[in-house]
């Protein structure tokens, strides 16, 4: 699934080219995850603004309303003046005076979804749950302490469920942990202070090198650009299941937590 570096790379990659853009023609296929919540027709005219992220959640920002795009499991944008004839897992298509914005959804658990303003249904729905942005100057250290304190699941679950921090999903939960020594297992209401300190500059480092390298291309990621990311051959522990530690050599031993896969090394995260 596209996480947080992954739709923050997309997010950059078009931008800048599609801002100020006017809308001509708004084409939808299959049906996605949630409707669209407006005729197809009303969008036309309408011009695109700007392009902002929140959480997994790109954000068309328009003159009038809102556009909610989420790539769900598998999706991936493309954005160019001239795009090949749509395929069959093409099922959203926004045609602009700058060029075509084409949403690639082959399980389509994607979505896109109109709302008049973010503080109203449907936007406020979606997006009221998520916590703060980790890149950001708001994910304070001492607030996200004090947040754990409060939570007796293990530490990784509660990174998951993205209330206290969003975006940090299930490659980067473990490669921060790795990187802060927390075993994914500890209960989040026992780190002590400097341990939470720790994982939140982890969280900030793993996520800002994730956006710097493309993030990860695991499957069929890419940018809009068409651009793969890199983070996944730079990882310490994802993936890396009965590999020796870069660190220290012990295997990277990998446990399911809430059905996702957890990888660690057992001698650099002993508790």
């Amino acid at each position: 699934m596209p996480e947080l570096p992954e739709v923050e790379v997309t997010r950059r990659s078009f931008a800048d080219r599609i801002a100020g853009a006017s809308i001509l023609r708004l084409e939808m296929g299959k049906p996605l995850r949630w409707p669209l919540g407006c005729e197809v027709s009303a969008l036309e005219g309408r011009s695109v603004r700007s392009v902002t992220r929140r959480g997994k959640y790109l954000l068309l920002n328009l003159d009038e309303g809102h556009l909610l795009l989420h790539l769900g499991m598998s999706g991936s944008v493309q954005f160019a003046q001239v795009l090949p004839p749509r395929g069959n897992h093409d099922h959203f298509e926004l045609l602009t005076s700058r060029g075509t914005l084409r949403l690639h959804d082959p399980r389509r658990f994607g979505a896109v979804v109109y709302a008049q303003a973010l503080d109203v249904a449907p936007a406020a729905k979606l997006l009221g749950g998520l916590g703060v942005e980790p890149l950001e100057a708001g994910f304070d250290p001492l607030v996200f302490h004090r947040a754990l304190q409060l939570r007796r699941s293990a530490i990784k679950q509660v990174l998951l469920a993205g209330d206290i921090v969003v975006g940090v999903g299930n490659i980067y939960a473990s490669e921060a942990l790795f990187m802060a020594g927390i075993r994914p297992t500890l209960r989040a209401d026992r780190l002590s202070k400097p341990r939470a300190l720790r994982l939140h500059a982890a969280i900030v480092q793993v996520l800002m090198r994730a956006v710097a390298l493309g993030g990860s291309t695991l499957r069929d990621f890419s940018s809009a650009e068409g651009q793969s990311g890199y983070f996944q051959l730079d990882a310490m522990v994802y993936g890396r299941q009965g590999q020796p530690c870069r660190v220290c050599g012990t295997p990277v031993k990998a446990i399911r937590q809430g059905q996702r896969s957890t990888f660690f090394c057992t001698t650099c995260q002993k508790a």
